[in-house]
Parts: structure tokens; sequence; C-alpha cells
């Protein structure tokens, strides 16, 4: 793939060289396989980027099958291509200042210098601390050690260098969701490592998720009574940014300041360096300095792809001397807070499961009532995505489209082109004799609200799939945090459209992958009193989407099945008409009677996660009728024709039912009985219509549920 998202960073890049540089360049395709040059035509009428750059370098290309090195006529070729191009420039080279390359040369001196200070500065200290040891320090015998870092800093990997053998699980994807502990044997020591998850790189603490900012904080919890370092990994395949070390910086103040004590800055990929030096890759960047210092000139470089076992005996030195040298032998962990967070886990994880069941029951019961609503098949879907900048937006309507339409998205926060105001985007497509609307609402900024300009284009989103959108797909990213300020964004966003909006909602999570083998449910559990806000108000209707996997046509069916039950629980479609029914716009009988309806079934559905939140409340009063499970009879103290057999010795008394429902307010109810229906007062009327709607709302029996739902239509019609 040559994107448009790499335009810039190549562009970036042929800034160090003179502007002549492209009537010297030859634009060299690499595989690994026999490649025709007719595919290789197809590929870049794909890619307006490619086009772009070939046409700088005069159109000038070669294809190499580096896989095949017998083949000489391809290099051959290379040459005599080379060869017309220098032909063409009039046998000039590429020009090269002196001035520029006696500056670059006086650089790279001075780091060189600058690294040789800080080896005997190392060296020095080392030579210090060791003889503190060789003077009868005492060490552990078993060392503990955790491990920190971004995501992808080869934090895994580097537990298995040390570990020398494959004890934490490596992949292409993120794989480290939760603390994992590994023990072993490694030059005459015993160890103990933590790998904890890693943040996004250059995500500040605010945006990284509540689960794994629990989940890093929590790993100094793990192998009690506490590390006797910690291992800061930090990767050498890209550069210590200013963002990179706010991000670094943010996320180690979760713990106390003296954690500085007891942490060495441990450098991986050090294949990456070539032949420069670790020193002189530090002195190379103001960042990498800040960091070394602040860990007391402490660091260490490893190579995962080498075999070479003095590394992590020389690491495991530095560990021992470092240790030496603190009047702590270890960084003490806070036992009450261990026990604290494990509580908090805990409580997470039955919270998941609530949502889990809510969202089962809810689907349960929504089947049953829907059962006999005979519709004509959908042949059309019109959907509106709505979420702020760089929440994946445009890749999750790629995948819903199964093309890449909306541009190439797919690439994470830190690699997207900010393209400023975009107004509304909308693709259509026909998929299996389905045809397709997708709407793209423009985001906002992050820690901004949506102006009056944002507002308006989602207004146009909904005006640009008549006669209404299907479902709003409101989209959030898995690695990023979900607060207050977001939820408060779209909710001021969406107010525009009423409160029956939220019917037609469904929470589209993006970046699935990034929750790897963790429930989405437990996510939401413990994302934030925020993001469990939003999945209620949209009354647990959601989804997740895999950003790595576009041929999964699974994940997309399910979504299309989930976008199916809104609109057959909506009867059809959103429309601006339904959003402002309840101001006062005078509306059809028939539309009104849609409304309550609806209403009727948020209130059931309500009542299930209400009856989940207390199940031994209920439970607890033995004796009493259960609303869930049977209606009461309304004729004193007649037992009720729909009495269970487990509940049968409770009689099912009217007086009982009214006195746990509604105390002793004396009033009775005219549900399903004839007795005084005649001498209804209007106290009396007021009351009996409440209670019908308390009784439906807790009704779970389907039959009795569509005879009282039929009756109630006929009545108002």
């Amino acid at each position: 793939m040559f994107c448009e998202v790499f335009k810039p960073s190549l562009e970036e890049h042929l800034k160090l060289f003179n502007t002549d540089v492209l009537n010297h360049t030859i634009v060299l395709f690499t595989v690994d396989y026999p490649y025709s040059p007719n595919i290789l035509k197809h590929q870049i009428s794909t890619w307006p980027t490619l086009q772009w750059i070939l046409h700088q370098c005069g159109n000038r290309k070669h294809i190499l099958n580096v896989a095949n090195d017998q083949h000489s006529f391809q290099v051959l070729r290379l040459f005599e291509k080379i060869e017309a191009m220098v032909t063409e420039n009039a046998k000039t080279y590429y020009f090269i200042d002196e001035l520029t390359g006696k500056s670059l040369r006086k650089n790279i001196q001075t780091l060189k210098e600058k690294a040789s200070k800080r080896i005997a500065d190392v060296q020095s200290q080392r030579k210090k601390l060791r003889a503190l040891i060789d003077g009868g320090k005492l060490l552990p015998e078993h060392l503990r050690l955790v491990m920190l870092g971004a995501q992808w800093s080869a934090k895994s990997s580097a537990g298995n260098t040390i570990l020398k053998r494959d004890a934490f699980i490596v992949q292409s994807r993120r794989t480290t969701e939760y603390c994992e502990v590994r023990h072993g044997a490694v030059a005459n020591r015993r160890l103990t490592i933590v790998d904890s998850p890693g943040w996004f790189y250059n995500h500040n603490l605010s945006n990284t998720c509540e689960m794994d900012v629990f989940e890093i904080k929590n790993s100094i919890n793990m192998c009690p009574p506490g590390p006797h370092a910690i291992l800061l990994v930090v990767g050498l395949s890209s550069a210590f940014s200013a963002s990179y070390q706010k991000a670094l910086q943010e996320h180690m103040s979760l713990f106390p300041a003296d954690i500085w004590k007891h942490t060495i800055v441990l450098f991986t990929r050090g294949d990456w360096l070539g032949s420069k030096t670790v020193e002189e890759r530090i002195e190379s960047e103001e960042g990498l300095v800040w960091l070394v210092e602040k860990c007391g000139n402490r660091f260490h470089i490893l190579n995962n792809k080498s075999c070479d076992k003095e590394q992590v005996t020389e690491l495991l030195d530095k560990i021992e001397e470092m240790v030496a040298g603190n009047e702590a032998t270890h960084y003490h962990s806070d036992p009450q807070e261990a026990e604290d967070m494990e509580a908090q886990r805990k409580a997470g994880q039955r919270k998941a499961k609530r949502i889990m069941q809510v969202t089962q029951r809810q689907d349960k019961v929504l089947t049953e009532l829907l059962r006999g609503d005979k519709r004509q098949p959908q042949t059309d879907l019109r959907l509106v995505l709505i979420g702020r900048k760089q929440s994946g937006k445009s890749m999750a309507g790629n995948r819903i489209l199964f093309d890449e339409i909306f541009g190439a998205m797919w690439m994470k926060k830190e690699f997207q082109v900010d393209q400023g105001n975009r107004k509304a985007l909308k693709h259509q497509a026909c998929i299996d004799r389905l045809n397709m609307t997708v709407v793209e609402a423009p985001g906002w900024s992050t820690d901004t609200t949506p102006d009056d300009w944002v507002k308006h284009e989602a207004m146009q989103s909904v005006c640009m799939c008549p006669p209404g959108p299907r479902a709003f797909l409101l989209v959030v990213p898995i690695s990023q945090a979900f607060r207050q300020s977001d939820l408060r964004a779209l909710g001021q966003l969406l107010e525009q459209f009423g409160e029956q909006v939220w019917r037609h909602c469904l929470v589209l999570f993006t970046w699935g992958d990034w929750l790897s083998n963790r429930s989405v449910e437990e996510y939401i559990a413990r994302g934030g009193e925020a993001l469990q806000r939003l999945v209620e108000k949209c009354m647990y209707k959601y989804h997740v989407l895999n950003c790595n996997r576009f041929n999964d046509v699974y994940q997309v069916i399910n979504l299309y099945e989930k976008v199916d039950r809104i609109i057959s629980r909506n009867k059809g479609h959103y429309s601006l008409i339904e959003g402002r029914l309840h101001k006062g716009l005078a509306v059809l009988t028939e539309e009104e009677w849609h409304v309550r309806e609806q209403e009727l079934i948020d209130r059931t559905l309500r009542v299930l996660v209400q009856e989940i939140e207390e199940p031994l409340t209920l439970l607890a009063k033995g004796a009493a009728s259960i609303d869930g499970a049977f209606i009461p009879s309304m004729s004193q103290d007649v037992p009720s024709e729909y009495e269970s057999t487990q509940w049968k010795k409770s009689h099912a008394k009217v007086s009982e039912w009214l006195e746990l429902r509604v105390g002793s307010s004396g009033q009775t109810s005219g549900v399903h009985s004839a007795v005084g229906s005649e001498n209804l007062t209007d106290e009396d009327y007021t009351t009996r219509q409440h209670f019908q709607e308390k009784i439906q709302e807790k009704v779970l029996n389907t039959a009795d549920y569509t005879h009282c739902l039929q009756k109630r239509r006929t009545n108002s019609l």
C-alpha cells in the first residue's frame, strides 16, 4: 500500500537533500516473488501518491526480486536504466555542498565526544557501586523486575530475551492486555518478571483508557513486597519525540517520585543502531538525554534478535549495582493499595458480567416482543457515523462498505494527517442486493466541544440520506479514554435531533484489536462513568470493529444484524419530525401510537437492567409476588390465574402486591379486573393508568404482553 498518509513523510525526508535529488532518482520496487509489469501497472493506478512520486522522478522505475539472487538479468537491466538516467542528465551527478558536509561532520564529532564522556561517567559510577558489593553489601537472591513502557516498545520480547525462553506471547498485534508474571533462573539468579500493558506511545495519560491505567499502576503490586528494579523500556526504531517524552513522563507520574531511584532505561531493538553506539544515539536526542539523567545515568541496550548471553548477564549486573547503591533494596508497594486495586478488579468483573447479562436478556425479550412483527426484507440501509476526530469513522465506513472509499484511514492516530474542517461525506454501494448509504459527519478536536459548523454538518448528514437514517453509529476508539468531555460533546451534538434520537443510536467501538483477549463488556465496565453512561443512553446497543481485519466479513454482518434490530424496534428510520415530536409539532394519531409503543419497549428494557441490579432484594421478599414472574389477581383474596407453582404458597394476594409496590396508599388498581370499574373517579382513573404502565414494564411473559399491547392499541385508535 502507498496511501496518501505516506506523502507528508516522504516530502519531509526529501527535504534533507537538495531540490535536484529527484532528477537523479529511480523508484526501486522490491519483491520476494515473481512480479509481472502488468501487476505493477495496476498497483500504480491504485495509489495516487505513488503516481505523484513517479512523476517527480520522471517515471523511472524498476522491479527487483530480492529472493532471486541467481537471476542476474534483473540487475543488468537496472544498470542500463541508471546509465540511461546519467546520459539524460548530461552525465552530471548529484551535487554535494561542501560547507554542509563540513557542518554535518562537525556535529557527528561533537556527538562522539559527548558519547565518550558518558561512557566514562557510566564506567566510573559502576566501579563505585561494584566496590560496595565487593565490600560485603548483601544482594537479594531473588530479583523482582517490572517492565513499563509504550506499546510496541518490545517489552514482551525483552522479557523473553532476559528469561531465555518464550515466556511472554509476542505477536504483530497487541498481546499484553493484563499484567503477566513469569519466573525463571538466569545466570545463577532467580528472577520474577512482570510485564505490563503498554500505553499508546504518544498518548497523554488523560487519553489512556481507564483499564490500561489500572493495569499499569497495579504492575508494581504483582511482585510483593515490591520490585527491585523498574525496567523502563524504550524502542530505538523510532525517534524519542516531544510527545513520546510527555507521554512517558505522565504515565510514570502514576507512581511516587522515588520510583526513579529504582529505574533503569532498557533500550530495545539494538539492531537498529547499526555501527553507532547507544551513547551516540542518546546524545543525538534531547529527550533521551533527559530520560537517562532522570534515571541516574542508568541504561542498558538489548538486541532481541541476538543470541548473545552476555547482554543479559550485564543487565543483571547493572540491576544489582543499582540495588547496592539504593538505601532501600527494593521499591516498596503499598499492601493496602494492592488490596483496594484487587477489589476494584473484582468489582469491574462483576459489572462486566452484569452488562453482558443485560444485553443478553434485552436481546431475548426484544426478539420475543418483535416475533409477530412481519416486515418486508430490507433493501436499503442508511447509516450516519458520528464521532470526534481520529476516532476511526473513516475506517469504520470502509469496513461497512468493504472498500477504501472514505480515505485510507486505517493507520492509527499518530500516522494520520489532520485534514482540518471537512464537510459531511456520503458514499453508497450495493452489497448482496442491499443498497448501502453511509454518511460520515465531520468530527471535532479532542478537549473541545462541537462548534456550530460541526453541528450544522451533522444536521446535513441526516438530510443526505433521505427520508432519514436507519441508525446513528456513535464511533468511540477503544485505544483511547472516553471522558466526561466526550460524553458532553456527543450530547450537545445530538440534542438538536431530540431525545428520541438515542433510540436509533448504537455505540460503535473501533480499534477492537486493542482489546486483544479482553471482552468489550470488561472495557465498558472499567472504562469510567462517562462510557457507561453513553452505553446506557443507547440502551446497551454496541458493537466492536477490528481495524486490522479488513477481510473479516462476520464482524460487519453482525453489525448489520444489530442495525436491523434497531430498525425493527423503532418501526423504521429516524426523521427530524420524530425528533421534534415532543416539542409541540402536530402529528398523526398513528405516529403518536408508534412513539408510545417505542416508549413502552424502552421502559420494558430498562426494567431488565433494574432487575439484574437488585436480584437478591427481590428474592429476599419470599412470600410476596414478583412482578417479573407473574401478575397477581386484582380480586382481593382470590389467587392469581397466572400464579406460578414455585410461588403458590404466597397466595399472590392483591393487598400484598399493593403493599410492596405502592406502600400504604390505600389506592387500588383496576387492571385486569372488573371490580369497581363502573364508578371510577378521576383519581381512580389516574391510578389505573399508573399501574397499567407499571405492570407492562414488568411483564416478561410474551403472550400476556402481546395481548396487553394489542388491546391498548385498539383502544387508542
